[in-house]
């Protein structure tokens, strides 16, 4: 079976593949300096960060939930280059790579050239609208929420929060890594 003839010619997603890939193109060089010729194969970095925007776009909420997917999706399939038969990598393929990724900050340059690239395309629309913020689940760590009057500098729990019977606002608590979120 032929993958690429299941996929409708106007499904969003196609043009959202070419967006991504030429985003990637423009990444060639970075990705040289990340990974060695020699070694064992790695999962492609490529894969890994268009596999982070299919998260995005379809709110998937785990790197587990996401390898689930490729199992049977052949959508997800389609967009990250595999055919049926292929064996998914594994949720771990992620963390394997996180460090990496980070330190050539491989994943910011990825979605700042998938934005620019959509913006190019006037894929993306600059028109407002307002969205109930109670009705979305947030992919924040309660790790991260912490007493505003915390001294850090003395903080050796490794993120485990114990909010247990405590009582928890925006007035008493913020998020470490994101203070500016409510």
């Amino acid at each position: 079976m032929n993958i690429e003839e299941q996929i409708p010619e106007d499904h969003p997603l196609r043009e959202i593949k070419e967006v991504a890939d030429a985003a990637l193109k423009r990444m060639d060089r970075t990705f040289d300096r990340m990974y060695s010729k020699r070694g064992r194969r790695s999962v492609p970095p490529e894969r890994l960060l268009k596999s982070m925007l299919l998260m995005a776009l379809y709110s998937i909420p785990s790197e587990v939930r996401l390898c689930e997917q490729l199992r049977y999706n052949m959508l997800f399939r389609w967009f990250l280059g595999m055919d049926m038969v292929e064996t998914p990598f594994d949720h771990c393929a992620f963390s394997d790579n996180r460090d990496r990724l980070l330190e050539y900050q491989a994943t910011r340059k990825f979605f700042e050239h998938v934005v620019a690239e959509a913006q190019a395309r006037r894929l993306m629309s600059k028109d407002h609208f307002s969205v109930d913020g109670t009705l979305l689940d947030a992919w924040a760590s309660m790790k991260s929420f912490r007493p505003k009057d915390e001294d850090d500098s003395d903080n050796d729990n490794n993120g485990f929060a114990d909010f247990k019977g405590s009582k928890r606002s925006n007035k008493t608590h913020e998020s470490k890594t994101d203070p500016e979120a409510k």
